[in-house]
């Protein structure tokens, strides 16, 4: 078998979007690639909410924390996904790697009760469950995506 694909997903705190988009990575894909996260100004935790959003998605994020570019022991990928619009602008150039740009809203920002945060997680979290499917597919990891192509940055 072949060297692992090296994933890294991108956001602006580290706290949501990206731990969700490797989560979903690590649990579709298992061996098949090496999955990171990282945040281009780390929040410092990670949303209690998207650990809540992903457990009722059947994947385990607890154990994760928010972490910046230069907390990653190799920063060679061969895919970098960025998942907001603050991040692809912030992201350095990373010689060698596949980019890939998805937008999409920061639950975090969300305002509304705690049952409409908590919806709005819900519904990111298979947004971007979807979307790593998809890209599954693309890589040829899963015939289940049913996203369009990610848009290349």
């Amino acid at each position: 078998m072949g060297r692992s694909t090296r994933l890294l997903f991108l956001c602006t705190g580290n706290s949501c979007r990206s731990q969700m988009a490797e989560g979903f990575a690590r649990n579709l894909f298992g061996d098949r690639v090496e999955a990171a996260s990282a945040g281009t100004e780390p929040a410092g935790r990670v949303n209690p909410l998207a650990v809540e959003a992903m457990r009722r998605l059947g994947v385990d994020i607890s154990a994760a924390r928010a972490k910046g570019l230069d907390d990653l022991p190799d920063p060679r990928f061969d895919l970098v996904v960025t998942v907001c619009d603050r991040a692809r602008e912030a992201c350095p150039l990373m010689p060698g790697a596949r980019m890939l740009h998805w937008d999409i809203p920061d639950p975090a920002a969300f305002r509304g009760t705690a049952e409409e945060r908590r919806e709005f997680f819900a519904r990111t979290a298979e947004d971007i469950r979807v979307r790593v499917e998809g890209l599954g597919a693309e890589l040829g990891f899963s015939d289940r995506g049913t996203s369009p192509t990610p848009e290349v940055v």
